[in-house]
């Protein structure tokens, strides 16, 4: 009898109450600063290691977006973001490309970021496994 008691006066009472508060102003969201650690449980296949070998599902991009960068990126907001590219230009026709690469990009051992680099990567990527290449070019 006592909980019937207790949720008719919660009904009754507490939930219109709460209902009635106004909502508080969400304070302004600071400039992203620092760094971010994210942590996930899960088997790892070593096809997401590799954007052209990963498979459609969302799991495996976790991994592409912590392991790396692209020239543009989607983010909130920002279908093509910039990324590794601080600006790009395309032709009339929409077949050609020209990025700007930022200034002082490098690898996670040190070395510098080239165009070749992002030339490489991009067409390997974009190669059908058996025509890729495993030397740098």
């Amino acid at each position: 009898m006592n909980r019937l008691l207790s949720s008719l006066v919660f009904a009754v009472l507490v939930a219109p109450a709460v209902a009635l508060v106004p909502p508080m102003a969400a304070p302004a969201a600071a400039a992203p600063d620092g760094q971010i650690t994210f942590a996930i449980h899960v088997s790892l296949a070593p096809t997401w290691f590799d954007p052209a070998e990963t498979p459609g599902v969302i799991t495996p991009f976790m991994t592409l977006y912590a392991l790396h960068d692209a020239l543009v990126k989607p983010m909130p907001g920002n279908a093509f973001a910039p990324s590794l590219a601080e600006s790009w230009t395309a032709s009339k026709d929409g077949l050609s490309y020209e990025f700007v690469l930022r200034k002082g990009v490098r690898f996670h051992n040190g070395d510098p970021v080239s165009a070749e680099d992002v030339k490489f990567a991009t067409f390997h990527d974009a190669a059908a496994p058996s025509q890729r290449t495993t030397t740098e070019p």
